[in-house]
């Protein structure tokens, strides 16, 4: 990796998007039951009538049986998201903008689960991957040395490594040289956000996200990149809290809602990427509130398939509105362009849109789907189906329960099954064995006692 500085326990972390990995071996393959040396692994929680607690479980099986966290188990301190990379597992937490910790844990010996040594300092994330053996966290921040005129600061990519096995990290190094410029990352003067970090042989790629104008990238030349017809979109005072503030002078979101991205990096330095561009889908990114979740994924045979949700049907203006159905096209494997594969999945999904997905093994993807289409207020995720990128199909899932409240961040493949948690009203969260081919659930292990499972993956012991 080039320009990296050690960063260690206090480094203000900046990271974005959602996956869960295997250990360095070959996944479980009898029954859903591990080989008798490494387990399954829960992040749960806990909802006393005074205090919540949060519960790192192991259990032998996807597919049968009760495990409760009560009297059981590690405590932790819980977090946003939990990624398992190399038989580590990384808690990582969000904390609207104020510090939070992450640290990470691992199977001992002894079959029990152990929190190491060292806690980071982190702030907000936006989206994450992992490459070789880092977990790779990013956002896009003020530089503190590219500066205009006005005193506008440009924006920048901040990038954390997360070295799985030696418990270190860095971060990357702004230079005068590669100053990691986010603004006019395009070539239409926006700067972008980075959503997930997809690896495929040596490559990364990243949906590369439009912000809109930054007050650097506002201001330039009188006004230069607002295009005829969008100046009322720019702020003239500043306001909003949380993920939706902003600054006078800013323009918020992208005048360009018809256009989807890739950045494609020949390493994990994050220098000199290649851009690819289609103007048949949207954003490659799934949304909720600050969170950007991860779209780009390889399937089995190494074709990268990119999906767009189209999420700026949401915005207030309808010059921000993109006009594309959610769908999904594809980057072939080897290649660094888009080829001439398209799907609309909004009009198979009768107008509704989703929230995220992941690979379900060979060249099928799990999908969250929304209840009702994004032009209506109040949809929410809680309907999954199954999309056969072969035949081009979209099936919803069977065999689910009725009152899904929520469901799971991460998912697990093996034996040709995809796993997710499933969090229900008045019971138990469980996890639900999917059959790809068949779009067919199964109940697998309830986790009696807890209200919510957060994360779960396959660790192998680390001595």
């Amino acid at each position: 990796m080039k320009n990296k500085i050690l960063f260690r326990a206090l480094a203000a972390l900046t990271v974005t998007m959602a996956l869960t990995s295997c250990s360095d071996s070959d996944e479980p393959d009898s029954g859903g039951k591990n080989d008798g040396k490494g387990k399954f692994v829960f992040a749960t929680t806990v909802q006393g009538s005074t205090a919540t607690s949060y519960v790192l479980l192991t259990g032998e099986s996807l597919d049968e049986g009760t495990l409760s966290p009560i009297k059981n188990g590690l405590l932790n301190d819980g977090a946003t998201q939990w990624v398992f990379h190399k038989n580590y597992l990384y808690a990582l937490t969000y904390n609207q903008g104020n510090a939070g910790t992450t640290r990470s844990y691992v199977l001992g010996t002894d079959g029990e689960m152990k929190a190491r040594g060292t806690e980071y300092r982190i702030s907000r994330f936006s989206s994450y991957g992992v490459y070789d053996n880092d977990i790779l966290t990013m956002a896009t921040g003020e530089s503190a040395d590219v500066v205009d005129g006005n005193g506008y600061h440009a924006k920048m990519l901040n990038v954390t490594y997360l070295d799985v096995k030696n418990e270190t990290s860095f971060i990357n190094q702004a230079t005068g040289e590669h100053p990691y410029l986010m603004e006019n990352f395009l070539g239409n003067g926006e700067y972008v956000t980075l959503a997930g970090a997809e690896q495929s042989g040596s490559h990364l790629y990243c949906g590369a996200i439009p912000m809109g104008l930054s007050q650097y990238g506002a201001a330039y030349k009188n006004g230069y990149w607002i295009r005829k017809g969008y100046e009322h979109l720019v702020h003239a005072e500043s306001g909003g809290s949380g993920a939706g503030s902003y600054k006078a002078g800013e323009l918020v979101g992208t005048q360009y809602p018809d256009e989807c991205w890739v950045a494609i990096y020949d390493n994990d330095d994050f220098l000199n990427p290649t851009l690819v561009k289609t103007d048949r889908i949207s954003t490659p990114a799934g949304r909720y509130r600050s969170q950007y979740y991860q779209t780009i994924w390889t399937a089995e045979n190494g074709d990268i398939y990119v999906f767009s949700p189209s999420y700026s049907k949401t915005m207030t203006d309808p010059l921000q509105q993109t006009t594309l159905n959610a769908g999904v096209c594809r980057i072939p494997a080897g290649s660094k362009q888009f080829d001439d594969y398209y799907c609309d999945i909004e009009t198979q999904a009768d107008g509704k849109s989703f929230m995220r997905c992941w690979p379900a093994g060979g060249n099928y993807f799990l999908m969250v789907m929304y209840d009702r289409p994004l032009s209506q207020s109040g949809f929410v995720g809680t309907d999954l189906a199954i999309f056969d990128a072969t035949s081009k199909k979209l099936t919803y899932v069977t065999g689910l329960p009725s009152n899904i409240t929520s469901l799971g961040k991460t998912v697990f493949t093996q034996n040709g099954n995809v796993y997710i948690p499933v969090n229900v009203e008045n019971g138990y969260p469980t996890i639900y064995r999917i059959n790809p081919s068949t779009a067919q659930a199964s109940k697998g292990v309830v986790i009696e006692g807890a209200s919510d499972i957060t994360g779960f993956g396959y660790l192998e012991p680390v001595k």
